[in-house]
């Protein structure tokens, strides 16, 4: 390896010489998460391990972002031409490729902490290598197993006439991995740190802009510059959207909020759009839910149903299009400094963001924050965050404005009274957001790139040793993250309040644990902070429904003593430092009425509540059909929508992949009603409605009788999800034999 940081490779064939020239051929090669990935370079490094079998390639990773094939003839059919057009120029990792097909070859290994949910349930070979580490401890557990090569996707642009390169997407692990392995170079090891540029990653700033040095190597010209991956949305059920009213009461004007990706994600931020631009129509829902009635002194104390006059501030390691849809909706609006003096002002309401008080520099004196006599350390700190306007200078002593000195003697009246013409406007250097990876849509990514660089400064990117956690900076933090909601997952919860996210009781990995637990870890330290875990109340149809909410499940990704709030579709329970006969009333509470006396039974039959105890009469009619009459004419009405931030998807994807859903829930959990139904469309015309999704999946003129039965089956699909238009029977009717078959 050249001595020579920063080298700008063109050539990646070259690049992965070098690399396997100086580090070996024991290779473990380490990259981020989903989109921080250096496609062509470690499709190359990948191919060189497939030629050369003394190539010993390890690779360490999180959330393999893959074009969507589907698995059924029905499934690839649909996929396809959607994948063909959202996913037009984004790059496949070959090595995902082949281990999907079960052709990786033995010299090479993937081991991933996170992956896709549900993406490896099936596959013992990803569930063998997982590995169960906290996203803050990713990096030290990497270089445990001998990680000796990383490489990232990178932004870049010129800043002052030179070039500079942003880690964009992916600060979370990458600025302490860059660390790790320069750490183990000075102990006299071989490593190797690739960046791969690219210019159609947004340039973000905050910790996440670095030079060229910090890499040994960089990949950048044309061939480099390919599409970002961009998942579609997933569509937000009614039941979703429950969930999303009961959490956006919780949130509380001036605080701080966390939240995921996917569809709870956005159903959380469109109740609170609602909350914030319909306030009006928002109280009516909350009324009809009887939200207000059951947990008023819960919102009272905790939570919050007006608008936001002072906005909230993101604190979460994943900056989503959510976020995004808060900031244009003036919710995200809330700035913090990286000023304990500054935040402690402003907590206290003695400074806002945009107002800078006449006295400000009195208080500062008066906190210790400044010199009685200003410092040249003291003019930086005043002039970085704005409290003195620009242009000024300090020289020997005095604040230079043009041709006129002023003295920094803030002991003297006059002194005091003089300064307050040099004061600034607005406080400069403010963050509406500390995220430490971002995914998302075309669209996100446009905003990002179509905003001017001062604007897009207010979205700071960070690693998740700030983001995740406190250690460090402890009073900052604290400070910055007020009145904090950490906003999470889970797939079960029992009872007594633990919660399953990552992993099935017979051992199986969903997922991964991600930063869960240091959000609820601090969200129990922060005086003022509560976590809210989300829970779907049931799973599957029919003879395969199950409840989520169980008395007791065979693996914990956060313990009961850990518990705090828990909301599902049906309700919030509020379940810290609560005896547990109160916590499993409340969480019997929340649950789906068809589950709700047999948890009863079972928490009777344990002991765990009183004999004589009853569900009050107003829990027990949790069904589905009480959210859908509440909700539905809402959603006639353009409110509750299944993609309310819009989607890269069609009308009829929409259509059609939704009654697809609907089918895979029916066959699993009622295969003879499936059956039944699509024998049934044989003895019925195909309706003309239907033409132009049988096109779509190539069927509409079937030359086997497999085809006839997957045409037959996507008319039922389409009817089965009332997907089928209410026309006049001319229009429903087709009279050609052949397409009625």
């Amino acid at each position: 390896m050249k001595e020579k940081t920063g080298m700008i490779y063109e050539d990646v064939k070259k690049c992965v010489d070098e690399v396997i020239n100086y580090v070996g051929k024991n290779i473990t090669f380490c990259m981020p998460l989903a989109l921080g990935k250096p496609i062509l370079f470690i499709n190359e490094l990948y191919r060189r391990a497939k030629e050369d079998p003394e190539i010993n390639l390890k690779i360490i990773t999180a959330l393999a972002l893959e074009k969507p094939k589907g698995h059924t003839e029905l499934e690839k059919r649909f996929l396809t031409p959607l994948s063909d057009r959202v996913f037009a120029g984004v790059l496949e990792f070959d090595y995902m490729l082949d281990f999907r097909a079960g052709k990786l070859p033995k010299n090479v290994e993937v081991f991933e902490f996170f992956s896709k949910a549900g993406g490896y349930l099936n596959n013992p070979v990803a569930q063998q290598n997982h590995l169960a580490t906290n996203y803050t401890h990713a990096t030290r557990d990497a270089i445990a197993l001998g990680a000796n090569v990383f490489g990232q996707l990178v932004g870049y642009k010129e800043l002052s006439g030179k070039t500079m390169y942003s880690m964009a997407c992916n600060t979370d692990v990458c600025i302490e991995a860059v660390k790790a392995l320069k750490d183990k170079r000075a102990l006299g090891e071989k490593v190797a740190i690739i960046g791969e540029a690219n210019k159609n990653m947004p340039f973000m700033y905050g910790d996440a802009v670095v030079e060229a040095d910090t890499y040994d190597m960089i990949l950048q010209g044309p061939q480099y510059d390919y599409e970002l991956f961009c998942p579609p949305k997933d569509p937000v059920a009614l039941s979703d959207h429950m969930i999303g009213i009961n959490v956006s009461t919780l949130i509380k004007d001036g605080g701080t909020i966390q939240v995921g990706i996917g569809a709870l994600g956005d159903a959380i931020v469109s109740g609170l759009i609602m909350r914030n631009e319909h306030n009006d129509l928002y109280q009516e829902v909350l009324g009809k839910a009887g939200i207000m009635k059951r947990y008023e002194k819960l919102i009272s104390t905790w939570g919050d149903t007006g608008v936001f006059q002072k906005g909230l501030y993101g604190s979460s390691e994943m900056f989503v299009d959510a976020f995004m849809q808060m900031y244009k909706s003036k919710i995200l609006k809330r700035k913090v400094f990286d000023s304990i003096p500054l935040m402690k002002l402003i907590n206290e309401g003695k400074l806002t963001a945009d107002n800078i008080p006449s006295d400000i520099i009195d208080q500062l004196i008066e906190m210790r924050a400044l010199h009685s006599k200003l410092n040249e350390e003291d003019f930086t700190f005043l002039t970085e965050y704005g409290i003195l306007k620009k242009g000024l200078t300090y020289e020997n002593g005095s604040i230079i404005d043009g041709t006129t000195s002023y003295s920094t003697n803030m002991n003297d009246e006059k002194s005091r009274i003089e300064i307050k013409k040099l004061l600034g406007k607005e406080l400069l250097k403010g963050q509406v957001i500390l995220g430490a990876f971002f995914l998302g849509p075309k669209a996100f990514y446009q905003a990002l790139n179509d905003m001017s660089e001062e604007e897009r400064q207010l979205f700071g990117m960070s690693g998740v040793e700030k983001v995740n956690q406190l250690y460090g900076g402890e009073e900052l933090r604290t400070l910055q993250r007020k009145d904090a909601r950490f906003v999470n997952t889970g797939m079960v919860a029992s009872v007594l309040g633990a919660i399953a996210s990552d992993q099935l009781e017979d051992g199986r990995v969903v997922s991964g644990i991600g930063g869960q637990y240091n959000f609820v870890a601090m969200g129990h330290v922060l005086p003022d902070a509560r976590v809210i875990m989300m829970i779907k109340s049931t799973k599957g149809y029919g003879k395969s429904l199950k409840s989520n909410i169980v008395f007791s499940y065979g693996h914990c990704s956060v313990p009961k003593h850990l518990r705090d709030i828990i909301v599902t579709e049906y309700g919030i329970a509020d379940v810290r430092s609560k005896p547990e006969k109160e916590v499993i009333a409340e969480m019997i509470k929340i649950a789906d009425s068809r589950f709700q006396n047999q948890l009863l039974d079972q928490a009777k039959k344990a002991g765990k509540i009183p004999m004589d105890y009853e569900i009050p009469e107003e829990y027990r009619n949790n069904t589905p059909q009480k959210i859908t009459a509440l909700l539905r004419p809402y959603q006639e009405n353009g409110v509750f929508q299944s993609f309310p931030f819009g989607t890269d998807l069609t009308e009829d994807d929409a259509v059609l992949g939704g009654a697809l859903k609907s089918l895979k829930r029916l066959s699993a959990g009622n295969p003879l009603k499936m059956v039944g139904g699509v024998l049934h469309e044989f003895f019925r015309p195909i309706p003309e409605s239907t033409h132009r999704h049988i096109e779509r999946m190539k069927l509409l003129n079937p030359s086997t009788i497999k085809e006839r039965i997957l045409r037959k089956t996507v008319v039922f699909a389409l009817r089965n999800n009332n997907s089928l238009p209410k026309a006049a029977p001319h229009q429903m009717h087709v009279t050609n034999r052949s397409k009625a078959e």
